[in-house]
C-alpha cells in the first residue's frame, strides 16, 4: 500500500456513489465491466472525441479549506449600501433547524401534496405574511426576486387591463436593477416601457404602471393620487414595496394598488451576494387565474379534514406550454419558508419593534448629520435610507472613503450625495460611527425615538393577527413546531426522491456548509469588487468547471432558476440575430419531447412556437424537423431540444439535427435538465448546440428546498458571448457593455454557488465521469427490474435508457380501472415520493434514480412498485373492489387504522404491505386531498383553524 492510497484524494467520490454494488448492478444487465455497459448504451457518434479536462478530486477536507481560503478574500463591511439588500438576522433556531436541516433543504417542491404539508404549511405561513402587510386577497408562494418580480407584474397587467395601450409606465424611482430587468423583458413582448416623475403617470395612455413605495434614495411619498388617477384611466397599477417598511406604512392595497411585489429578504434571509431571496407577489382576488408563479391553497382530504395543496396547479407551464402565464418553474420555498418562519418567530410585536429602531436609527442619525458642516438630508420623508448632499464631491469623497477605512460601505448616489441604508443589524456602535465618519465628532443616541413617518402614511390596521404569529416566540416552542411541520413531509434524509428530469441525488454536508459562512452569506451583490475577491476567484473557478463538463466558450452565471437559463438561452440567441440585421427570425422548433418550460419561455421571448413531430421511438421525427426548417427558413430563429430528451432516450441523430438548424440560419438552445446523462460521456457543445442552460440544483447537487432555491448558468459558444446579460448596477466581468439583465443580480443566487463548486472539485475528474455512468447504470437497472412488470415506454440503443425511464401504466389502467394518480398516492404507503405523474406522457411515471443512491434503496423501491403490481391484479381479478381497494384510497393515516375498520383489505395490507415498511414507517398526515374542490373554493390564507 501506498501513500496515495493511504490519503485517499478519491474519498468523496465514495461518498456519493455506492462503488460496492457494480458487479451487482452489471451483472443484473448481462455487463462486465462499466465501459462495455457505457458502449452499449450511448451511441458512439455522440461521445467526447477528448478526455474531459478537469483536475484531480480533492478531499472534503481539503475542498473546505481551499474554499475557505478564497472566502477570506471578501472583505465583510458593515453594509450600508441598501437598494434593496440589507443586513438582517436570522434566528438560529431557525438556521440550525431549516436553513441547515436536511429535512427542509432536501425535499421536492410539493406536487404530492399528502407528502408535504409541512412545507405547505410553512409557505402558506409565507403567503398569510405577504397578504397582511400588503392588504390584498391573494399572495404567492414566492417569485426569483424583486426584479423579475416587477417584470412579472408588467405582463400580468396587460393580461388583465383592458386597455389598448402598449405602454407601461414606470416610476424613475425604482431600483436600477429593477428597471434594468424590466427594460429585458418588455422589449421581446413588444411593451414601450416609459420611465418619469409618478407623479406625472396619468399624463399618458398607458396598460399599466410600476411605482416604488420606498424610492431608491430612500425617500417616502404619498401615492394615493396618482393611483387613483392611473386607475381612472384603466391602467392595472402595481407597486414595490420594502417588506420591512409594510411593517409601519399603509399597505398598497389601501392605497388603491392593484398588484404588491418585493423582497422577503429582509425577513431573516441573507444577502449572500445577490441570493437566493424570496419575493413577494400579492394581488386583488380577481386575477387569481392570471398570475404567475405558484399559489398555496386550503382544501380537503377524503376524510373532509382541512388539507394544504398548491392551488390552481394548470396553471403550471409544462402543462400549458406555450399558453402558459409564466415560465417559471422554480420558486424560492425555502427562502419563503425562512422569511415566514421570521415572522412567526418574532411575531406582530417583533417585527414592529425592528422595523421601528431601523425606522428611528435613521431619522436620528438625519437629526444628527442635517446642517452639520454643510451637509443636508435630501428627504424630510424616509424609512430607513438617508441621503445625505455632502455639498461637493470632494467631501462626499472623503466621507465615503472615511466609511471604508471604518469597514462600512456607503451609496454613492451622485457626485455629491451619498445614503446610509439602517437595517435589523444596526447598532448604537454604528451610530456613533457613522455621524462621526460624516461630521467629525461622534454622538451617543438620543434617549428617545422618533420617526420623519406622518400619521397620514402609517398603516393603522393589524398585522400578523392570526393565531401562527402569536405563540411560538420562546425557542423551545419554535423549536417544536418547525419539527411537528418537518415531520409531516418526505424529504430525501428519508427515502429516495425518484422524480424524472428533476435529478433529486444526495446534497452532500460537506457541499452545504459554506453558504453559511459569514465570508459568503453577508456579502452585499454592489459591494465594490475589490472586497468580492473570493467570490470572484470561486465563480472564476465555477466557469472553467463548467466549460470543461459542457464545451462551451463562456459561462453566464446570471440566470438564477432553469427557467431563467432558458429565457436567457434565448434572449442570447435573438440579440445575436438582431446583431447581425436579421430580427425578422422569430421562428422556434420545439420538439414534442422537450422539456415542458421550453414553449412557455419561447412565448416569452416573442417567439412562433412551431411544434415537430416525435417518431414511434420517442425520437425527433428528422423529416418532419427538416420540413418545418425549410418552410420556415427565412423566419428560423431557434430549435429547443432537451438532450438525451424527456422521453429518457439518446437520440443518434442529435448532430444531424443540428446541422439542419444551422443549414437554414437557426441557432441551437440544448435544455440543460438532463445533464445528469452527459458528464464525462459527450458534451453539448461538441455536438453541435450554441447555447445550453445548467440547472445547478439538478445535475450539480444544489438542493430543490421544497420547490427553490436554483440556479440556471447558461454555456454560450463564441460567437454568442457577447450577448449574455450584464448588469446596470454592478457589470458582470467579461459582458458586453449595454446588454440588460434578466436577474436582479449580476451573479443570480451566488450564495449557493458554493455547493456546486465543493461537489466538482470533491469528485474530480473521475467522479465527475462516474457520475453519469452510475445514472445511467442505476438508471437501466430499475427500467430492467420493473420492465417484468410494467412496459418501459421509450428505449434507445440495445433496449437501453439513459437516466431515466417512462414506465407505462396505460395498458393496467384499461384493464383494472387503477389509474397512475391511484399507483402515486399508493407509494406513499411504502413510504414513497411517487416519480414524475402523467408527464412527459400522460398516463405514465418518469423514473430518475440519479447515481447517489445504493442498490439497497433502489431494490427497496423496486420491490414497492412490484408489491403494487400484484395489488393492482388483485383489484383486476375482482379479489379488492375497484372502488374500495388500497390503491384507490391510498394513502392512508395512522387515524384510518385507529378507528373502524370495515374495508374489504386488512389493516396491515393497507399500511405495512411490505416487511421493511414496518421498521420504517412513514405516516402522511392526511388522506387523499380533494383537488377539485381546492380550485373550486380558493382560500390563499391562514384559516382560524389552520396553521397551528
Amino acid at each position: 500500500m501506498n501513500f496515495n492510497d493511504l490519503f485517499n484524494q478519491n474519498e468523496f467520490a465514495a461518498r456519493h456513489i455506492s462503488f460496492q454494488d457494480e458487479a451487482a448492478l452489471l451483472g443484473a444487465l448481462g455487463e462486465k465491466d462499466m465501459a462495455g455497459f457505457i458502449d452499449h448504451t450511448v451511441p458512439q457518434s455522440i461521445r467526447m472525441p477528448s478526455e474531459l479536462n478537469l483536475p484531480e478530486a480533492l478531499t472534503e477536507a481539503d475542498a473546505l479549506a481551499k474554499l475557505k481560503g478564497m472566502a477570506v478574500k471578501n472583505k465583510v463591511n458593515k453594509s450600508y449600501i441598501g437598494l434593496g439588500y440589507y443586513p438582517t438576522r436570522l434566528p438560529n433556531v431557525i438556521l440550525r433547524n431549516v436553513l441547515e436541516n436536511p429535512g427542509w433543504y432536501t425535499a421536492y417542491t410539493p406536487y404530492q401534496a399528502e407528502i408535504a404539508q409541512g412545507r405547505l404549511q410553512a409557505l402558506l405561513n409565507f403567503q398569510q405574511v405577504c397578504i397582511d402587510l400588503t392588504g390584498f386577497e391573494v399572495a404567492g408562494a414566492s417569485l426569483l426576486d424583486e426584479a423579475t418580480a416587477a417584470a412579472e407584474a408588467m405582463s400580468m397587467a396587460k393580461r388583465v387591463s383592458k386597455s389598448k395601450s402598449n405602454r407601461f409606465f414606470v416610476d424613475e424611482r425604482v431600483y436600477p436593477q429593477t428597471l434594468d430587468v424590466m427594460k429585458t423583458r418588455a422589449g421581446y413582448f413588444g411593451f414601450e416601457l416609459v420611465v418619469g416623475d409618478f407623479q406625472t403617470a396619468n399624463e399618458g395612455d398607458f396598460f399599466g404602471a410600476l411605482l416604488q413605495y420606498v424610492g431608491k434614495d430612500g425617500d417616502v411619498v404619498a401615492l394615493e393620487d396618482v393611483i387613483g388617477r392611473l386607475k381612472a384611466q384603466g391602467a392595472v397599477v402595481a407597486v414595490a414595496a420594502d417588506i420591512m417598511s409594510l411593517v409601519l406604512l399603509k399597505s398598497p392595497a389601501a392605497l388603491g394598488a392593484d398588484i404588491a411585489l418585493g423582497n422577503t429578504q429582509r425577513f431573516g434571509v441573507p444577502m449572500g451576494f445577490g441570493g437566493p431571496h424570496a419575493a413577494y407577489f400579492a394581488f386583488k382576488d380577481e386575477f387569481k387565474r392570471s398570475s404567475p408563479g405558484r399559489i398555496i391553497g386550503v382544501s380537503k382530504d377524503a376524510a373532509g379534514k382541512p388539507a394544504l395543496r398548491m392551488a390552481l396547479s394548470t396553471r403550471e407551464q409544462h402543462i400549458r406550454r406555450e399558453k402558459a402565464t409564466s415560465n417559471i418553474c422554480t420558486a424560492q420555498a425555502l427562502l419563503a419558508n425562512l422569511a415566514g418562519m421570521y415572522a412567526v418567530y418574532h411575531g406582530p410585536e417583533g417585527v414592529k419593534r425592528i422595523a421601528n429602531r431601523i425606522h428611528a436609527l435613521a431619522s436620528a442619525f438625519a437629526d444628527a448629520v442635517n446642517g452639520s458642516d454643510g451637509l443636508k438630508v435630501a428627504h424630510a420623508v424616509f424609512f430607513d435610507t438617508v441621503a445625505v448632499d455632502c455639498g461637493d464631491k470632494a467631501k462626499a469623497d472623503a466621507v465615503y472613503q472615511a466609511a471604508l477605512n471604518a469597514g462600512y460601505n456607503l451609496r454613492r448616489i451622485s457626485d455629491n450625495v451619498l445614503a446610509a441604508a439602517f437595517h435589523e443589524e444596526s447598532s448604537a456602535q454604528d451610530f456613533a460611527d457613522l455621524t462621526e465618519i460624516f461630521t467629525g465628532k461622534a454622538q451617543a443616541l438620543p434617549e428617545q425615538a422618533g420617526g420623519k413617518l406622518s400619521d397620514g402614511l402609517l398603516r393603522t390596521d393589524a398585522i400578523l393577527q392570526h393565531p401562527v404569529f402569536n405563540r411560538y416566540h420562546t425557542e423551545h416552542e419554535m423549536l417544536r413546531y418547525l419539527k411537528k411541520l418537518e415531520e409531516r413531509d418526505l424529504a430525501m434524509n428519508r427515502s429516495m426522491i425518484s422524480l424524472g428530469s428533476c435529478t433529486m441525488k444526495l446534497n452532500a454536508t460537506s457541499e452545504m456548509l459554506p453558504i453559511t459562512w459569514p465570508e459568503f452569506s453577508h456579502i452585499h451583490p454592489f459591494a465594490p469588487r475589490d472586497q468580492v475577491g473570493g467570490y470572484m476567484q470561486m465563480l472564476d473557478d465555477l466557469q472553467t468547471q463548467l466549460k470543461a463538463i459542457t464545451g462551451f466558450d463562456a459561462i453566464s452565471m446570471q440566470p438564477n432558476s432553469g427557467a431563467q437559463g432558458e429565457y436567457t438561452g434565448l434572449l442570447s440567441i435573438r440579440r445575436y440575430h438582431e446583431a447581425n440585421g436579421q430580427s425578422e427570425r422569430n421562428v422556434c422548433l420545439i420538439p414534442r419531447s422537450a422539456h415542458g418550460t421550453n414553449p412557455a419561455t419561447a412565448t416569452m421571448m416573442g417567439m412562433k412556437v412551431v411544434t415537430v413531430d416525435t417518431d414511434e421511438h420517442g425520437n425527433v421525427d428528422i423529416e418532419d424537423l427538416k420540413a418545418k426548417a425549410a418552410e420556415h427558413s427565412e423566419h428560423l430563429g431557434a430549435l429547443m431540444i432537451t438532450y438525451p430528451s424527456t422521453h429518457g432516450v439518446y437520440e443518434e441523430g442529435i448532430r444531424d439535427i443540428c446541422q439542419i438548424i444551422h443549414d437554414h440560419g437557426g441557432q441551437v438552445y440544448m435544455d440543460g435538465a438532463n445533464m445528469n446523462a452527459q458528464i464525462g460521456i459527450m458534451q453539448p457543445a461538441e455536438v453541435g448546440a450554441d447555447v445550453l442552460h445548467m440547472n445547478l440544483h439538478k445535475t450539480f447537487c444544489i438542493p430543490h428546498g421544497g420547490g427553490g432555491p436554483g440556479m440556471g448558468p447558461i454555456g454560450l459558444k463564441a460567437h454568442l458571448a457577447p450577448f449574455a446579460p450584464s448588469h446596470t448596477v454592478s457589470p458582470v466581468e467579461g459582458a458586453t457593455e449595454g446588454m440588460s439583465a434578466v436577474s436582479a443580480a449580476p451573479y443570480g443566487s451566488a450564495g449557493i454557488l458554493p455547493i456546486t463548486w465543493m461537489y466538482i472539485t470533491m469528485m474530480g475528474k473521475q467522479g465527475m465521469i462516474q457520475t453519469s455512468q452510475w445514472a445511467l447504470l442505476n438508471a437501466n437497472y430499475v427500467a430492467k427490474a420493473l420492465s417484468e412488470d410494467y412496459p418501459i415506454l421509450y428505449t434507445g440503443k440495445n433496449g437501453r435508457v439513459a437516466h431515466e425511464c417512462i414506465v407505462d401504466l396505460r395498458p393496467l389502467k384499461a384493464e383494472s380501472g387503477i389509474t397512475e394518480t391511484d399507483i402515486a398516492k399508493r407509494l406513499m404507503d411504502y413510504g414513497f415520493h411517487a416519480p414524475t405523474v402523467s408527464f412527459p406522457v400522460a398516463g405514465t411515471l418518469m423514473i430518475e434514480p440519479t447515481e447517489s443512491e445504493s442498490k439497497a434503496e433502489l431494490d427497496r423501491f423496486i420491490a414497492a412498485l412490484k408489491q403494487i403490481k400484484q395489488e393492482v391484479l388483485n383489484v383486476e381479478k375482482g379479489v379488492w373492489p375497484k372502488d374500495n381497494n388500497p390503491l384507490v384510497n391510498a394513502p392512508h393515516t395512522a387515524a384510518d387504522i385507529t378507528g373502524e375498520w370495515d374495508r374489504p383489505y386488512t389493516r396491515e395490507e393497507a399500511v405495512f404491505p411490505l416487511p421493511y415498511v414496518r421498521e420504517n414507517k412513514f405516516w402522511p398526515s392526511v388522506n387523499r386531498v380533494d383537488d377539485v374542490y381546492g380550485d373550486r373554493h380558493l382560500v390563499p390564507s391562514l384559516p382560524e383553524d389552520v396553521g397551528l
